[in-house]
């Protein structure tokens, strides 16, 4: 069984083709890429493949059996079509099954909202493919955080608009793990899991750090839009909001929510502590 991985240079792309290796064996998974010379490191075979370009996808997807369709990172517009691109190739090319990495997320209410519409409608495109498919929504990666600390530490707290608000934080190497379970076995087809790990709020996410990392930080809340604007200065216009967006998302509830993580993969999700501990292993 083939199986191929879109976007596989890409920090989860990269963690899904890990989990695959040692599970089907390198020879049997392929990774896709926008940029081949940037994925040799892979030790895979790496076809060429452009979210913007059907023609890649028709040549790339050629000989697979399934296909794992990472979200792109375009403008949340483009990405529909995008990924109709790669859909309609797999059709064409008799790829049996699409996995989609989708995001936990509200449609409406926030300024994360029109990527998660997007997610949507790409669920939407897979379910109607005709293909067999399972799908992913993702929770928020603890990873940033994590990479974050530094800054963190400088300014001895962690500040955003969050709240008192839960959120099931994740890590790629998780989903990794979640995601070559989905790919390999079909009693996950038809299935769309919310994968995510235990519910936290940003005062237990600061004590974790403090207790693993040995810092000494507090949590502050800030207004939504203080945040954004913040946020917006640092990182411009798009990034700020959509940052801001995901932690005002928090802050209402679109993050509590159950976790298939288990279902999904077949055991339980790390807790936080244990997320912070294998990150800081690296």
């Amino acid at each position: 069984m083939k199986i191929a991985v879109t976007a596989a240079n890409g920090h989860l792309g990269t963690s899904i083709v890990n989990e695959l290796k040692r599970e089907i064996g390198k020879e049997n998974v392929i990774g896709i890429v926008r940029t081949p010379e940037k994925a040799s490191h892979l030790g895979i075979e790496i076809r060429k493949g452009d979210y913007n370009s059907r023609d890649d996808f028709n040549t790339a997807l050629k000989g697979i059996d399934s296909l794992l369709l990472i979200s792109g990172m375009d403008d949340p517009q483009k990405r529909i079509q995008q990924h109709r691109n790669v859909i309609e190739a797999a059709k064409q090319n008799g790829v049996k099954k699409i996995v989609y990495t989708s995001i936990i997320g509200d449609e409406e209410k926030t300024a994360f909202s029109p990527i998660v519409k997007s997610n949507r409608q790409t669920e939407k495109d897979v379910r109607e493919s005709g293909l067999n498919w399972a799908i992913g929504r993702n929770g928020i990666y603890i990873e940033p955080d994590l990479e974050y600390i530094d800054t963190y530490t400088k300014e001895g707290e962690i500040r955003n608009c969050a709240q008192d608000g839960k959120c099931g934080y994740t890590s790629r190497k998780e989903l990794g793990f979640a995601y070559t379970q989905m790919l390999i076995d079909d009693k996950h087809n038809g299935q769309i899991y919310n994968l995510v790990g235990e519910l936290i709020t940003q005062t237990q996410l600061a004590e974790y750090i403090n207790q693993v990392f040995h810092t000494n930080l507090t949590y502050k809340s800030v207004s939504v839009e203080a945040y954004e604007n913040e946020r917006k200065e640092e990182l411009g216009d798009f990034i700020g909001t959509v940052i801001a967006g995901i932690y005002n998302g928090i802050k209402i509830g679109v993050n509590n929510v159950h976790s298939d993580f288990e279902k999904a993969s077949g055991r339980p999700h790390k807790s936080t502590i244990e997320l912070m501990e294998t990150f800081k292993k690296k």
